[in-house]
């Protein structure tokens, strides 16, 4: 792979395939693991050309498999070669299909320049990779090296499985951080940006994430990776996400997320998530997630364990490693459980469903988001297992918690990367061998109920409950700073973005009932134009009058202007302490390691 035109947003790409005289099959790969959906950048697979004892062999696309490339191979050849090129799109959105590159730093993810045989499983395909960056880049990878000459690397051979498993991070400014010095298998933080100056993070974050890498150890007894590599993009030019591997990690986050105190309480999370994901995800994988290769359709049923748990975990470690604080993490849960209590969605659309329909909903507008619902099983997930969680320490009289199903379920013996399917089964016969209890009624519940109200009884049987004030708590003004927006979800009934366009509105709300849709945008309101304060202003005048909000909006080209009657002020989700029981919660977040 030649990546040195990356900066020009084009990669090239040259594969050489032992082949037999016959009809031929190249695969694109569709199902990117991980991305849980078919995901996998087509439209910019360009340029295709295969030849054999140097002569062009025409292809053929499948009339119905879109990712499939038909050919004959001529009597004679033993050798196929195919030249591609990728184009990297510009600054859009998504997972690894969206931006991954800017002038000065890219994240190469070798399922977009690969082609591979059909009919063969990925993981008994061998193949030699060779990669060209630009000059002066530098680069991380979990990928083991062969051997490295300027701006040319060898990768030790491997399986397709394994490469595409491998991203690679590169740029012009660059900084590796050993994260377990003094301690096997090795741990790597790698950091490419934008500017030589995003990358000076501090002397205590780097304490922080070298707990992580022990907090990790702690839980799960065991680490099934040959070393560890998190490939950290700093840039606001790049689709902001984050990726699981099973060596690695491939985290995208702002520019100066690490040197601007607001932005860094926001990312705060992902990389102990993501690096939970090695555990559970990767290792221990839904066996409908386990597939062959990347054509067949995976099955999402299980992400409320595959993506919920890995939330609860990666939350909770986040305070035990210190990259947050005990505040901070009763604020987000806070934000989740008021967000989830509300949801109108969920009187006719079950937790469940939206595992199921992952792959529908990863590309779902946000507009109604609370009647539609969307990936629910990552926050939900959140709320279920810290259930869980209490239920056990609970039920065990303290001496067991879910950290005892983590080191049972997800530990075992260290050593190279492997895949360990369950069932649904699996899971409940795991918690009931920590604790005796009906975890299959208990899950099922919860996953096909249309309850009116989230699943709230971690938090209230761990010693907490959900309240709502005028006052926004740090994280969310944190969140409104960064989106430069206002978000009056549960008092209003909608969230405005920076513009005044109106981002969603809550199905029942006095916004919703008075008549204001997503998408329009508000011009003024109480006859002064629109701006956050104006709306903040209104919302604490409305308190003390009885005369209704006056909104002028514009919908496409139509100007109206519509009443809210809403006199109830503003409200803002925290966590109370109840000390009628005990503080279960803040049990769960003491860190672990010694």
């Amino acid at each position: 792979m030649d990546a040195t035109d990356i900066t020009r947003r084009l990669v090239h790409a040259k594969m050489v395939y032992p082949v037999k005289p016959g009809p031929f099959t190249l695969l694109y790969p569709q199902w990117i693991p991980g991305e849980h959906g078919p995901t996998g950048p087509i439209a910019d697979l360009v340029g295709i050309k295969v030849s054999g004892n140097g002569q062009a062999i025409p292809w053929k696309r499948d009339l119905v498999n879109m990712f499939a490339f038909h050919m004959d191979v001529p009597a004679g050849v033993t050798s196929l070669d195919v030249a591609i090129d990728f184009i990297s799109p510009p600054e859009t959105g998504g997972f690894s299909s969206g931006s991954s590159a800017t002038s000065e730093m890219a994240v190469l993810s070798w399922n977009q320049f690969l082609l591979y045989p059909a009919g063969v499983p990925t993981d008994q395909l061998n193949i030699q990779a060779d990669l060209k960056v630009p000059n002066g880049w530098r680069y991380g990878t979990a990928m083991p090296i062969a051997s490295e000459s300027g701006n040319s690397i060898q990768f030790q051979p491997s399986s397709v499985t394994t490469l595409v498993d491998s991203p690679v991070i590169s740029g012009a400014h660059f900084r590796t951080i050993d994260l377990s010095p003094d301690s096997k298998p090795s741990h790597f933080l790698h950091l490419a940006s934008d500017s030589e100056s995003a990358l000076e993070i501090t002397p205590e974050e780097i304490t922080h994430f070298r707990n992580l890498v022990k907090e990790t150890g702690a839980l799960f007894g065991a680490r099934h990776y040959r070393d560890y590599h998190f490939l950290l993009s700093l840039s606001d030019h790049v689709a902001h996400f984050g990726l699981e591997h099973h060596e690695s990690s491939d985290d995208r986050i702002g520019e100066r997320s690490l040197v601007d105190d607001s932005l860094r309480r926001l990312t705060s999370g992902l990389l102990p998530h993501e690096f939970t994901h090695s555990w559970n995800g990767k290792f221990r994988r839904p066996a409908g997630l386990a597939t062959a290769d990347y054509e067949a359709p995976m099955k999402g049923d299980l992400l409320w364990v595959y993506e919920g748990l890995t939330e609860y975990l990666g939350e909770i470690l986040t305070p035990r490693s210190g990259l947050s604080t005990p505040e901070l993490y009763r604020e987000d849960l806070a934000m989740t459980a008021a967000m989830l209590d509300t949801e109108v969605g969920r009187q006719w659309r079950p937790l469940q469903d939206t595992a199921t329909a992952a792959q529908v909903l990863y590309s779902a507008r946000g507009d109604y988001n609370d009647y539609r619902r969307n990936v629910d099983y990552y926050p939900e997930g959140t709320l279920i297992w810290l259930e869980a969680d209490v239920t056990i320490r609970q039920l065990s009289g303290g001496k067991k918690s879910l950290n005892d199903f983590c080191k049972a379920f997800h530990g075992g013996e260290s050593g190279p990367p492997m895949v360990k399917p369950y069932t649904f089964e699996d899971v409940a016969a795991a918690l009931n061998s920590v604790q005796a209890y009906d975890w299959t009624k208990f899950l099922r519940d919860r996953l096909d109920s249309t309850s009116s109200h989230a699943p709230l009884n971690g938090i209230l049987n761990g010693g907490w409950k959900l309240t709502y004030t005028e006052t926004p708590s740090g994280l969310w003004k944190d969140a409104e700073g960064e989106s430069k927006g206002v978000n009056l979800i549960y008092s209003l009934g909608l969230k405005v973005r920076e513009d005044g366009t109106v981002g969603d509105v809550k199905i029942g709300s006095a916004a919703q009932v008075a008549g204001i849709a997503p998408s329009v945008k508000v011009v003024a309101i109480n006859s002064h134009a629109y701006n956050p304060t104006v709306l903040h202003d209104a919302m604490k005048a409305a308190q003390k009058s009885t005369e209704p909000l006056e909104f002028l909006l514009r919908d496409g080209d139509v100007f109206k202007t519509v009443k809210v009657n809403y006199h109830g002020g503003e409200k803002y989700p925290h966590l109370e302490r109840d000390s009628s029981k005990p503080d279960l919660l803040t049990e769960i977040i003491t860190p672990l390691a010694k």
